[in-house]
């Protein structure tokens, strides 16, 4: 059978269309109730007839560096992508992670493209589309990737479509909005239908998942809707493998106030004003999800800062469950260790890190806020529509093995059953 290779790792040639599912967002137990409640049947079929597995997404447990992972089969120290927003030691300033001159793998859309197989990607924030279609030949008849955010602005020379509105049948949703998602698994099915790509990308926002616990009645809704698009990608003939981003937690306290810890103003507080720089990646134009707050983040300090010392004192703060030197914590996350600061800070599960108090602005919060970032929100469902054989013993998942089990393992299981 013919193969491709992809950043040291090989992937079979797709059979039958292949889609990986990105659910923003989705703590396993999302799906857990939601089949529980009896309002995802599809999902409660693939629980009960296809592989129900758990694996890790990369951390910082964030959108940018995740989907990268999921594309390019390989974490951030390969690809390079280290979260959505980082220190830019070639300009010295902070800047969004999402142009494609930051990453240093190629995606497996690059490398399926050039042996002929047919590309569609679409991605509910227009922050991930130039990432995830970079290097790719559009126009018509070339790959398409496009995002709901801006779907009436596709066009062949930019996503490879037009008409997008057209195709779906929908004018563009609010970005803060769970049609924002329903729209991308809508135009999936519609791609399916009319295009039938060997390959196709659906990456969804975590919009619900910020302001809805699992098992909620707004959670268990998006779930539904969700079904119902799986199912049909499904009828349709897909392998389908669902898996997420990161998941969520509460990171609040008792009155309902975001439970922060305001890592810049310690620092300025030991040290002095202006001596340190706290890096936020969470940091992303769509502040109303969480505040730019979020449970990763990374501190330049002074040249003759005593590391150990800072260090120390960072991790007496309560909320506080790691620090790491650059080194020793790119190592333990495989992070690029020259788009990292000399510290690593990652909170706990129940409490998010800031700048300082004064530099977030959380009046767009509606809700007790919800988030991630940390190691709490590292473990991920991994789904898909076909019962897979043994993996090997031992074997740590991850998100970014969605192809590999979709094209290496749960094909090779669907040929073996017929």
């Amino acid at each position: 059978m013919k193969s491709i290779e992809v950043n040291g790792r090989r992937y079979a040639w797709p059979s039958a269309p292949t889609i990986v599912v990105c659910i923003d967002g989705s703590e396993p137990a999302y799906i857990e109730a939601a089949v529980k409640a009896g309002v995802a049947p599809y999902l409660a079929r693939i629980v009960r007839d296809g592989s129900d597995l758990r694996s890790d997404c990369v951390v910082p447990s964030f959108t940018n560096p995740n989907n990268l992972s999921i594309v390019t089969g390989c974490p951030p120290a390969v690809h390079g992508i280290s979260g959505n927003y980082f220190l830019d030691p070639d300009s010295g300033e902070a800047v969004m992670m999402n142009d494609p001159k930051f990453l240093r793998a190629p995606t497996l859309f690059q490398a399926f493209q050039k042996q002929g197989a047919r590309i569609a990607i679409v991605t509910a924030k227009d922050k991930l589309r130039r990432l995830l279609g970079h290097g790719l030949n559009f126009g018509k008849g070339g790959a398409i990737c496009f995002s709901s955010e801006k779907a009436d602005k596709a066009s062949f020379a930019e996503n490879g479509i037009e008409s997008v509105l057209d195709l779906v049948g929908t004018g563009v949703p609010d970005v803060y909005s769970a049609e924002l998602s329903e729209f991308v698994l809508a135009a999936g099915v519609k791609l399916l239908e009319r295009d039938r790509p060997d390959i196709m990308y659906l990456s969804t926002t975590d919009y619900v998942q910020h302001k809805h616990a699992p098992g909620s009645e707004g959670a268990n809704a998006f779930y539904a809707m969700m079904d119902g698009y799986l199912a049909r990608l499904d009828a349709l003939g897909a392998i389908l493998a669902l898996t997420a981003d990161h998941g969520m937690n509460a990171k609040h306290r008792a009155d309902g106030q975001p439970n922060v810890i305001y890592l810049q103003d310690h620092l300025d507080a030991w040290l002095g004003a202006a001596k340190t720089r706290v890096i936020l990646p969470i940091t992303d134009p769509y502040v109303v999800h969480h505040g730019a707050l979020g449970s990763f983040a990374t501190i330049y300090l002074p040249v003759r800062a005593d590391v150990g010392d800072i260090a120390r004192r960072l991790s007496a703060l309560d909320g506080i469950d790691y620090v790491g030197a650059r080194a020793e914590a790119c190592a333990r996350f495989e992070l690029p260790a020259d788009r990292m600061g000399d510290l690593i800070v990652v909170s706990g599960r129940n409490a998010v890190v800031g700048t300082s108090a004064a530099s977030h602005d959380l009046s767009g919060l509606e809700v007790p806020l919800r988030s991630h970032g940390g190691v709490s929100e590292q473990v991920v469902p991994l789904l898909l529509n076909r019962r897979i054989g043994r993996l090997e013993s031992g074997r740590r998942l991850r998100n970014f093995d969605a192809f590999d089990l979709a094209l290496n393992h749960a094909q090779a299981a669907s040929a073996a059953a017929e």
